[in-house]
């Protein structure tokens, strides 16, 4: 069984104080009971087993017979394999949101970041480029009202016609994600929010890595799962565990708080699918690099980027907000759209990259 003395320091997946293990192989069999793969066999999100071992969670599976590499702490980015699958559900749930048709895609190999970008990282880019977002050059950025302290509220006299929940708030921004009176200080491993698109790109950019595409992150989410609703599976809770932060109780009056929060949780909280990525889905909403459009073609693509144009751009996987009474958006397939300068308090992205950046 691999120890931590097998683990060695590098520089290669992800930051100075990240840890990354020499390759081992590990070889899988197809003889999985039932459809469910690794997690019919007794085995956890982010867990392989060779021979004569027992699971090892800190092991991110890259398919079912290859090369294995340990990562573990930082915030560095993991392999996505080449590979097809069907994007999208001829069952939607949502119609006008364009889930449909499934069609058959195909993507070659990228790197995703394992978490969603956080404070901490976002702060680091700030820091060194003195970058504003476009919610502090605006002076206001929406908040859920349930976050809002009464003082705010009490001077707030507008709300989004459609969802009254969500308010304009001066001085709220990624530093102070419920207004002025707030603060980050002890949510610095928590996803960044109040990032606008063009936020996320300028960030991309600096970090020399891209935003995803809708079609890689969606075959990202589904962790080489077929046909599920979520990225481990169809249950929402197997054997009772919370897989994901999204709301619990009675949108939008009574968040309970079942799964451990109310707001954002920290991007390395609750287990990773079979891709080793963390919060794929829930915690905060995730800008991609497409354009938005509601109508597909069901013809086999090869790592298409979507519309040449558009008003909207694409976000994917829900957040801490969503419920299947009202926003039923944290399945794989799920999807929806903000214009490229909208920013709010569930909203953040993670990265990818064609390559690995020279700094990781």
């Amino acid at each position: 069984m691999l120890g931590v003395s097998d683990i060695q320091p590098m520089g290669v997946y992800g930051p100075a104080h990240a840890w990354v293990a020499r390759p081992i192989f590990v070889c899988w069999s197809w003889a999985w009971p039932g459809p469910a793969g690794p997690h019919a066999a007794g085995l956890g999100p982010g867990t392989v087993r060779s021979a004569g071992s027992t699971g090892v969670n800190l092991v991110h599976m890259l398919d079912m017979c290859s090369v294995g590499l340990v990562l573990h702490a930082g915030s560095g980015m993991v392999p996505i394999p080449a590979g097809v699958f069907m994007m999208g559900t001829d069952e939607p749930e949502i119609r006008q949101d364009g889930e449909w048709p499934a069609r058959r895609v195909h993507i070659n190999l990228f790197y995703m970041d394992q978490y969603e970008v956080s404070n901490a990282e976002f702060e680091k880019f700030v820091n060194s480029t003195g970058y504003v977002t476009e919610a502090e050059k605006f002076g206001d950025s929406f908040v859920f009202e349930g976050m809002l302290s009464k003082q705010v509220k009490a001077e707030i006299h507008q709300a989004v016609a459609a969802a009254p929940w969500w308010m304009p708030v001066k001085g709220a921004n990624w530093r102070h994600p419920e207004g002025p009176d707030s603060n980050i200080s002890n949510r610095m491993d928590h996803p960044v929010l109040h990032v606008s698109w063009n936020d996320a790109v300028a960030y991309c950019t600096w970090a020399g890595k891209r935003l995803p595409t809708e079609a890689e992150w969606e075959y990202s989410c589904r962790g080489g799962l077929e046909n599920r609703l979520f990225p481990w599976g169809n249950k929402l809770q197997p054997k009772g565990q919370h897989y994901a932060n999204i709301w619990q109780g009675e949108f939008p009056t009574n968040n309970t708080g079942e799964d451990g929060y109310k707001g954002t949780a920290p991007v390395t909280a609750f287990p990773p699918n079979h891709y080793g990525l963390y919060n794929i889905v829930g915690n905060a909403w995730e800008w991609t690099s497409d354009w938005w459009a509601v109508h597909h073609s069901p013809q086999e693509t090869h790592n298409p980027k979507g519309p040449s144009s558009g008003t909207d751009r694409v976000k994917k996987g829900g957040s801490y907000m969503c419920h299947k009474s009202y926003c039923y958006r944290y399945r794989c397939a799920a999807r929806s759209q903000n214009t490229p300068d909208s920013s709010a308090s569930n909203l953040g992205f993670r990265c990818a990259a064609d390559t690995l950046p020279d700094d990781l």
